[in-house]
């Protein structure tokens, strides 16, 4: 599919990788609509830069993990930009909590943000995408969906989930749809990780360094761009999938 001219939803846009694959997409052309919950002055700086290069930037709130709110969101949206081309499920938690400690609410929370919101989106999205001939959903999965890491596991799981519903929605909305997953790996640590722990993840990594915003970025555009290419879970991880 030809990005140049298209409407690109990204959830999540505000900041880190929701921020480059915004960006990348406009740089191809493509008007935005930017998602965003908490970060509103970053969705605000990446809308700036979207307008400085001539396109469109519609900036949303939404939480995701509200269902009816997504299903309202999805249907304001559409009536906005006359249309959704392409989809990126991009926005997650990523709790640490010692296995021994999950509550309840630790999983209410993860699964609610990391898997049913996503889904939410792809299903109103994606039926208005499938009835109207043509679209594009890419969700962001993590490596951490096959390695189950026990101070993450209501993370982890619920990306397991997102691969799962990645490869059932891709036959779902085929063929007017083409549905895929991005697993980033070490591409951007959590804010409290400590020297240590990054340097024990890159000695799993067999390139051995770790991989930037725009590495996933540029996953993303080219399965936006792939008109045969769906159901698929596509790691950029640096090979780290090959030490499990």
């Amino acid at each position: 599919m030809e990005i140049h001219g298209t409407t690109a939803f990204v959830t999540g846009a505000g900041i880190r990788i929701g921020a480059a694959i915004a960006l990348a997409l406009a740089r191809r052309g493509a008007n935005l609509v930017l998602h965003y919950n908490r970060s509103r002055e970053g969705a605000e700086e990446v809308a700036r830069q979207v307008r400085e290069m001539g396109r469109q930037a519609l900036l949303v709130r939404i939480d995701q993990g509200d269902w009816p709110a997504v299903e309202r969101g999805c249907e304001e949206i559409w009536q906005q930009t006359g249309g959704v081309d392409a989809l990126v499920n991009n926005a997650a938690i990523f709790p640490k909590v010692p296995w021994r400690a999950i509550q309840e609410s630790d999983w209410d929370s993860a699964l609610d943000v990391n898997l049913k919101g996503p889904f939410a989106f792809a299903r109103c999205l994606g039926v208005r995408m499938k009835t109207r001939g043509r679209g594009r959903i890419v969700n962001l999965s993590d490596v951490l969906a096959r390695e189950m890491r026990v101070n993450y596991l209501p993370y982890c799981i619920a990306k397991a989930g997102v691969d799962a519903m990645t490869r059932g929605l891709a036959r779902a909305l085929a063929p007017e749809v083409l549905v895929n997953a991005v697993a980033p790996g070490a591409v951007l640590f959590p804010e409290e990780a400590t020297e240590e722990y990054k340097q024990a993840v890159l000695r799993r990594v067999p390139l051995a360094r770790p991989g930037s915003p725009e590495d996933v970025a540029q996953a993303v555009v080219y399965l936006i761009e792939s008109d045969y290419v769906t159901g698929a879970i596509l790691p950029v991880d640096g090979g780290e999938r090959l030490s499990h």
